[in-house]
């Protein structure tokens, strides 16, 4: 009985152990309870690396099993795809990044974050790659300069791929070469973990995979677990729109009226602060962009432009002038060949033909209204006719605009005769006699 015993504490001793090693081991960490989704369907921007982050956040701190970023996008800024790849890399969940859906694309900056996923995932019918460099603006840039950037580049890239066993060679031609390959190829090529027709297959292939993270290996555990997305928020909105050259532009645009508007037209005052309120928001979004500061100073130069056609009279050249800048500085400010990067064509040509317009308009209306004759107070009575109401002597009483006057006349008049005013002196008026032979 005593061996018995002795054999059943042995055998009870031994379970423990194996549940506390079991549940201490770098394979078995607790598993999440769900699984976060986003999707990310845009440039890769500085919006877009807070979206991300702040998803990595929220999945390390709910508890989520892990979270997969559904991506297509056409690639974005170098600054913001470093960003969005250290928090993967620093992740203490793993991150599934999921090529989505067919006809979705991973370039440039975009193939950089695939690879840094814990697992990568495509589905048929996308690609990956193209990922050379381009200057701001979306230009080549200078060889020499080019050469550094390029070997920066891939040698950031391909200390991803070693981490993650991915193939380096493939990884250093989409670099040099802006080579791009389908999701088979990448798959054939060791680029990506899996190719998934939609989520559910995805869900379903993962499930099980070992992911290491930063200090242990975890076995994901997805199979049937719920799925949350995380949704962006009104900050993330708003940081994402104004990092969109179209929108940047265009804040930009009814800035510089709005202030112009309140220079020509002083007081207006409502103008004035929706210029202002714009134009912090457009330089807001310069900051998360590749701007050519040479359009900006020429869109400049085309208000000053403006403003002087109120002070000089130059018969429009100087309109004509501010319109041509603004054309040149609206092409020059965000240039480029890559969509993210520059302004569509769509919006730039109505918006420069309304603001080119609307400036004109209040330029002339300002210039008139400055050489327009008075038609208020005693400047507004010089030139207008009247009618001699009374006579007495040397004084006369005149009806002009609605009022009786006191009047005096350097010739005589009588009652009833047709005068004009020709000069207003301490509320008396001075007049001169209508030659009615004139046609007066």
């Amino acid at each position: 009985m005593m061996v018995s015993y002795r054999v059943k504490l042995v055998m009870v001793l031994a379970a423990l152990v194996f549940v506390l090693a079991s549940a201490f081991s770098p394979g078995a960490r607790a598993a999440g309870n769900h699984v976060n989704v986003i999707k990310v369907n845009d440039a890769i921007n500085p919006g877009t690396a807070e979206f991300i982050e702040k998803a990595i956040r929220v999945s390390e701190e709910d508890g989520a099993a892990c979270l997969i970023i559904e991506l297509d996008t056409p690639g974005g800024l170098v600054t913001s795809m470093k960003r969005i790849v250290k928090a993967i890399l620093n992740s203490r969940v793993p991150v599934v990044v999921y090529v989505a859906p067919s006809g979705a694309q991973a370039a440039s900056a975009g193939t950089m974050i695939t690879l840094a996923a814990h697992i990568a995932a495509m589905a048929p019918g996308t690609n990956i790659g193209a990922a050379h460099p381009v200057g701001p603006g979306g230009k080549d840039v200078e060889k020499t300069m080019s050469e550094k950037i390029v070997n920066d580049l891939v040698a950031f890239t391909k200390s991803i791929a070693a981490q993650r066993k991915r193939n380096m060679k493939w990884v250093e031609k989409a670099i040099r070469k802006s080579e791009s390959i389908t999701a088979s190829e990448a798959l054939k090529l060791r680029v990506i973990d899996l190719i998934a027709r939609d989520m559910d297959e995805l869900i379903k292939k993962i499930d099980g995979r070992k992911v290491r993270l930063v200090n242990e290996t975890v076995v994901l555990k997805v199979k049937g677990l719920p799925r949350r997305v995380i949704e962006e928020t009104f900050r993330d909105r708003i940081l994402r729109t104004l990092s969109n050259p179209n929108i940047a532009y265009i804040l930009m645009m009814i800035g510089l009226a709005g202030l112009y508007f309140e220079l020509a037209h002083p007081g207006a005052i409502f103008p004035g602060v929706i210029g202002g309120i714009s134009l912090i928001l457009a330089f807001f979004a310069f900051q998360t962009l590749p701007v050519n500061y040479a359009g900006f100073l020429l869109i400049a130069l085309a208000i000053i432009f403006f403003i002087l056609e109120i002070k000089v009279t130059s018969y429009g050249m100087l309109s004509v002038a501010g319109v041509i800048s603004l054309i040149l500085g609206s092409l020059m400010i965000f240039p480029g060949r890559q969509e993210y990067v520059r302004i569509s064509y769509q919006v730039l040509i109505p918006t420069v033909i309304a603001v080119s317009g609307f400036f004109v308009v209040v330029a002339s209306l300002a210039f008139k209204a400055q050489v327009a004759k008075p038609r208020t107070g005693a400047a507004g009575l010089v030139g207008e006719v009247g009618e001699v109401r009374e006579v007495a002597g040397d004084r006369l009483k005149v009806f002009v605009h609605g009022e009786l006057w006191n009047a005096e006349s350097s010739e005589p008049v009588k009652l009833g005769d047709a005068v004009r005013v020709v000069d207003v002196e301490s509320l008396k008026l001075r007049v001169k006699k209508v030659d009615t032979g004139h046609g007066e």
